[in-house]
């Protein structure tokens, strides 16, 4: 599977994610635009990519890797099956398998380091645990599969980056999961990331309070007083840029943001909804503190455009692109 290098392009592996959504129909329309920035290996049914291509209209070679050797001029794919025919825009629980294979093939592959880095397209969690995996998205399961006790999700547009301190859980449970422990952690992945990956000497990080106004002394909440403002000083006192807790009302103004390299958001829907509204289909998501670099595009799988070439492909180049950018910054 693993190619011969002739020149200086790094080789990143592409997993299309669900294959009922647009991941295909982005990997097929991006391929002539992402092939230029890097060697792509797409870990993939062969055959879904290709119809996908014609029903595009696009014409692609398909190289299935199984049977012949890299090829620069063409689509490369490391075969994984499907386990049932794919209709675009309708998802199939029988094929939640089909795309955990192929993001453990491609786990593997990068932990060979057969590949450089992973970029990974949409995956539709309701359908993988419809099918009885418990799938609570792409940040935890890298954890999970890489025995790494503390991964930190950050989404990233430009200069605007916008890390979170809890993931993918329900708003209720927020409070409780947010621990002095799980801060410290986290803003030391942060500011540990920020410095080799994205060569930013002293990272400047502005911590978000949880509750509205910062809980305002008490009144609105002690959480800010009792659990974060006491892991802000700490940091501080050790020497690191940090400042907070600010309300998330007012952290995402010119002033704050000119003053800041990272905002770390306390829950999914605190921090993303600025970044996303800044600059939708053309962010990045990248997991900090794994043993591997992995980057994903910052949208679903839009189940509603899949087949139809409405799909845009921005926010996978944006990933394939930041995902070269941080590989030939570690090989420096």
């Amino acid at each position: 599977m693993s190619k011969s290098k002739s020149n200086a392009k790094p080789t990143l592996g592409v997993t299309p994610g669900e294959p009922a959504g647009i991941g295909p129909d982005i990997c097929v329309e991006s391929y002539g635009r992402a092939n230029k920035i890097a060697d792509l290996i797409y870990f993939a049914d062969p055959d879904l990519l290709e119809e996908s291509a014609a029903r595009l209209g696009l014409d692609i070679t398909i190289n299935n890797l199984e049977h012949s050797g890299y090829q620069d001029e063409s689509l490369n794919v490391h075969p994984v099956v499907l386990c049932t025919r794919v209709e675009p825009g309708r998802p199939n629980p029988a094929n939640a398998q089909y795309v955990l294979n192929s993001l453990d093939q491609a786990l593997k592959s990068c932990q060979t380091n057969n590949i450089d880095a992973l970029v990974t397209g949409p995956v539709n969690k309701s359908i993988i645990n419809e099918a009885g995996h418990p799938f609570s998205g792409h940040t935890e399961w890298l954890a999970q599969q890489t025995n790494t006790a503390h991964v930190v999700m950050m989404l990233l547009a430009g200069n605007l980056r916008v890390a979170l301190a809890t993931t993918h859980i329900p708003l209720s449970q927020v409070s409780g999961a947010i621990t002095q422990s799980l801060l410290r952690e986290t803003i030391l992945i942060l500011e540990s990331d920020l410095r080799t990956k994205f060569s930013i000497n002293r990272p400047r990080i502005l911590v978000c309070g949880l509750n509205p106004h910062a809980g305002e002394g008490g009144y609105l909440g002690r959480e800010e007083i009792d659990v974060i403002t006491p892991v802000i000083r700490q940091m501080a006192d050790q020497g690191m840029a940090i400042k907070g807790p600010i309300p998330a009302d007012t952290a995402f103004t010119a002033r704050f943001l000119a003053e800041s390299d990272a905002v770390l958001a306390m829950y999914h829907d605190q921090g993303l909804p600025v970044l996303k509204h800044a600059a939708f289909g053309e962010a990045v998501n990248v997991t900090l503190g794994l043993p591997i670099i992995r980057t994903s595009v910052d949208h679903g799988t839009a189940f509603d455009l899949a087949g139809t070439g409405a799909a845009d492909s921005s926010s996978l180049i944006a990933a394939i692109k930041c995902a070269t950018d941080l590989v030939n910054h570690q090989s420096l």
